[in-house]
């Protein structure tokens, strides 16, 4: 069941430190975890269909995986209990036992039976001695000491998945292993969370769309197909309402639009203190919404809040600034919208291949490209210049260096921390 929504100001009134004219990055994600709640509505899919969905309810095994107990190898099964640390294991071959056709049998004391990975262990025998590690000739071999324990190469009923347990969790992402493990387990259809429906548009009388021929003082619009990317990469539903002029009107027709389809708004440009337009008012006029000047690099105004039902997120115009907002806030909430349990992946660490120059009171995301070292750690450098209207700079990077509110410079060699871009730009 999803919590009560809460105003902003009762938000605020929980956030410590809060102050939206210089506010820490680690509190944005705070506020907006506050802000959102996840949808409701199942859909039952295919698992042909449910790659990458978000599953609605916890998947209960019908069976055990393995339904029995196998074989891990191609060997010999033989119990274990014969094997000794300083003698060789003497046993005669009686048999053999094939993966999908369980062999019945006795096997006695000093005696084997040939088995092929993933057969079913004739009954009474525990452990499995791999072919290369067998000697012998015909229908004898021997194991030498020390080569093997008892209980090795036999895989146990139900150490994957036991029937009645819990295969997958609520709140997971479906992923191609987990469309593997519901098929192990015969289940062919499942429960998800619909697709979160998520509407954007740009703003500005200087925005031209591609196919539109240039005009002096304008520029087109990069904003409308990162996010629409960024979006579809993440699963959202994406509704694109294209380029908004910025005029009262104009807006508050947008604004209306996407409230009554969407989940959550996003919009790109406007919110900046200063600016000659009518976004902000707009915003303002139709929705509760907070104005922020984030401590941060690149990226630092954003408006947050509701529209309606709807979730609002208004960011910077500079397209990086645009992407970087994106992935450090916008993203994690729209996971937890979409009912996401997991946590956003992990910061990792990377040494510095460079010096990095950086004011303490601040989080600057710095774009990087991460490396493999030959000792197996990574490194990272810069890819130069990290103006917020550089947006090939986000295509040569693979992470960002996140470099947090309280640090300074960084020298040659000290670790940072990054985050990658692996599956999601």
């Amino acid at each position: 069941m999803n919590k009560p929504l809460k105003s902003l100001e009762a938000i605020v009134a929980e956030l410590e430190g809060y102050d939206p004219q210089a506010l820490q990055a680690d509190r944005v994600g705070e506020f907006l975890s506050q802000l959102v709640n996840p949808v409701t509505e199942q859909e039952t899919l295919g698992i042909f269909q449910a790659l990458d969905r978000t599953l609605a309810q916890d998947v209960i095994s019908p069976i055990s995986v393995p339904p029995h107990d196998n074989s891990a190898m191609d060997g010999y099964a033989f119990v274990g209990a014969q094997l000794s640390p300083s003698q060789a294991l003497h046993l005669r071959v009686v048999g053999t036992a094939l993966a999908g056709a369980a062999w019945h049998g006795t096997v006695q004391a000093g005696e084997c039976v040939k088995i092929m990975t993933g057969a079913v262990m004739p009954a009474g025998l525990d452990t499995v001695v791999p072919q290369e590690l067998a000697e012998g000739v015909g229908e004898h071999i021997h194991v030498a000491p020390g080569r093997l324990q008892a209980g090795d190469n036999r895989r146990h009923l139900g150490e994957d998945v036991k029937a009645g347990h819990a295969a997958l969790r609520r709140g997971e992402r479906l992923g191609p292993a987990a469309l593997g493990l519901l098929a192990s387990l015969g289940i062919a259809q499942v429960s998800v969370l619909r697709r979160l429906r998520v509407a954007y548009f740009s703003t500005g009388n200087e925005i031209l769309s591609v196919g539109e021929p240039p005009r002096e003082g304008a520029v087109y619009d990069s904003n409308r197909y990162t996010v629409f990317g960024l979006l579809t990469r993440l699963g959202c539903e994406v509704l694109d309402l294209g380029v908004v002029p910025d005029t009262p009107a104009a807006l508050e027709a947008a604004f209306l639009n996407a409230a009554q389809q969407a989940d959550a708004i996003i919009t790109s440009g406007g919110v900046s203190v200063g600016e000659a337009d009518y976004t902000k008012a707009m915003m303002k006029k139709l929705g509760d919404v907070a104005f922020w000047k984030i401590a941060m690099r690149p990226g630092r105004p954003m408006a947050v809040g509701r529209i309606g039902r709807s979730v609002l997120f208004g960011l910077p115009g500079n397209p990086v600034a645009v992407m970087v907002t994106f992935l450090a806030f916008v993203r994690p909430a729209l996971l937890q919208m979409m009912g996401r349990t997991s946590p956003a992946p992990p910061l990792l660490k990377a040494r510095s291949l460079e010096p990095l120059r950086k004011k303490p009171g601040r989080t600057e995301y710095q774009r990087g490209t991460v490396t493999l070292q030959a000792n197996g750690s990574l490194a990272v450098r810069t890819t130069g210049n990290q103006g917020s209207g550089v947006l090939s700079s986000m295509v040569q990077a693979n992470g960002l260096i996140v470099l947090h509110h309280q640090q300074g410079d960084v020298a040659a060699g000290d670790e940072v921390d990054v985050m990658m871009f692996d599956g999601v730009i």
